[in-house]
């Protein structure tokens, strides 16, 4: 037995599982006792409390982070990425975010969440729209860039963790529109995460100009779904360019999924036909779904119909290359994550329910190309240092106690194109702030999550 403060409170035991610290990059047997939603104590000693799991043969690690994201307050899709042991989800990327970041978190602090959610300020489409930068094609004019300055600020006070910048929705932003916003993140400490402004599927100039942001303000930049953008046979360079420049002194990361195929909507600026002219995508190569064509490759009626009248409607578009997949998830600043967003049951991309268990089975058990701490490091740690928050990703006390409870041996995706939402195998556990939220696939609690306020700096900026 534990005692704290002369008091025995331990509220939950994880006993007898396989420890896996993220920043010694060990494992070990111990047992965790959890007061009051953090960790308490780690030892081998035995331990007794009101809530006891047993975990022998399991791997037991801190709650995965899913740094890119677009939950948003949406409870299905959050229920999806609890199922996949994702304790703690960034949203707001692409450059789409809530406007009003204090009334977001407000509301998740008033009625509680399935996860804990961070959430960065987006510049590409809602903040745009809502200075009257309606045209993608077009730059900001100086008021509204101005007032864009204003509100990129007032999400940082109020405790959005970055900038994210969805340059391809927005290819007209002018570079003054892109500079002037990342100073202010490199002002705050708060990280610039960039959907790159790609003209084609090589295009490896957009790689250089999300890299000179960071040279020309100072800013740590965060490349979004690596895979997604540059996974068609120019992997490797994307890795040299990333490299040269975190030998520079550049802050350079990135992250990236476990699929090549990837969604976004029908009505996107990079669906305009000169633009999938200059890609080479064909209609057929482009899968609908979400609404009455779901399942349906596009033909040129559906295409123009949809462009027309149902923008918002998901589309997948299968392009890349499997083996640059596992090729970028072995850079040491490589981030799994899932790009999920909230879809009607049935309906989406696979990567809302099978994104960590599929990345812990082909790149530990399947293919060895990471090994079980390194896995585990990526998945919690980094992104956790990525955004300075100090009380997730770890197994310390004093931590919040977010953790996981897998098998690494059976833990798997059974997600695909037409069953999307199916659940993964092999995550026996998974608590959320102390709170058990998901028990052996069932769904038991539904409000453990918090939001988190990113309000600190991470470090002293220097211009």
């Amino acid at each position: 037995m534990v005692v704290i403060g002369g008091e025995n409170m331990l509220d939950v035991v994880i006993a007898n599982g396989i420890l896996v610290d993220p920043e010694k990059l060990v494992r070990y047997p111990a047992n965790i006792g959890i007061v009051d939603g953090k960790i308490a104590t780690i030892t081998q000693n035995n331990l007794h409390g009101v809530q006891e799991f047993d975990a022998s043969g399991r791997i037991v690690c801190p709650g995965f982070i899913d740094i890119h994201g677009h939950v948003d307050l949406d409870e299905y899709c959050g229920e999806l990425s609890l199922r996949q042991g994702i304790t703690t989800t960034v949203g707001g990327n692409c450059g789409a975010s809530p406007l009003d970041i204090d009334a977001f978190f407000t509301l998740q602090e008033k009625n509680g969440f399935i996860i804990n959610q961070a959430e960065f300020i987006g510049h590409s489409i809602h903040l745009r729209n809502s200075v009257g930068a309606i045209d993608p094609l077009k730059p900001a004019t100086p008021e509204q860039l101005s007032r864009m300055e204003y509100l990129v600020e007032k999400g940082f006070e109020d405790g959005a963790c970055g900038l994210s910048l969805g340059l391809g929705y927005a290819p007209g932003s002018s570079n003054e529109e892109v500079l002037r916003l990342s100073r202010i993140a490199a002002r705050y400490g708060r990280i610039v995460a960039v959907d790159t402004r790609m003209l084609t599927g090589t295009d490896m100039y957009s790689l250089v100009e999300a890299i000179s942001i960071a040279r020309q303000t100072g800013a740590r930049i965060q490349i979004s779904h690596l895979v997604y953008q540059y996974g068609t046979g120019v992997v490797d360079e994307a890795l040299a360019v990333i490299n040269r420049a975190r030998s520079d002194g550049m802050d350079i990361r990135f992250d990236s999924g476990m699929y090549t195929p990837w969604a976004t909507h029908i009505g996107a600026a990079l669906f305009n036909e000169d633009y999938m002219e200059t890609n080479g995508w064909d209609l057929k190569d482009i899968l609908v779904v979400t609404g009455q064509y779901n399942g349906k490759r596009l033909n040129q009626e559906i295409y123009r119909e949809l462009r027309d009248s149902a923008p918002h409607t998901a589309v997948v578009v299968f392009t890349g290359i499997e083996e640059e997949i596992y090729l970028a998830l072995n850079h040491p600043f490589a981030m799994p994550s899932t790009d999920t967003g909230a879809y009607a049951p049935g309906e989406g991309h696979p990567q809302i329910a099978g994104s960590f268990p599929r990345y812990f089975k082909k790149m530990v058990t399947e293919r060895y190309q990471l090994n079980l701490m390194e896995a585990v490091r990526k998945a919690t740690l980094l992104p956790a240092e990525t955004l300075g928050l100090d009380c997730k990703g770890r197994l310390r006390e004093g931590m919040d106690a977010d953790v996981v409870v897998f098998d690494i041996h059976t833990i798997a995706d059974k997600a695909d194109f037409g069953l999307p939402d199916a659940p993964p195998v092999g995550i026996d556990y998974v608590f959320v702030n102390g709170r058990l939220a998901i028990d052996r696939g069932n769904l038991v609690d539904t409000h453990a999550g918090k939001a988190v306020r990113c309000i600190k700096p991470m470090y002293d900026y220097q211009i």
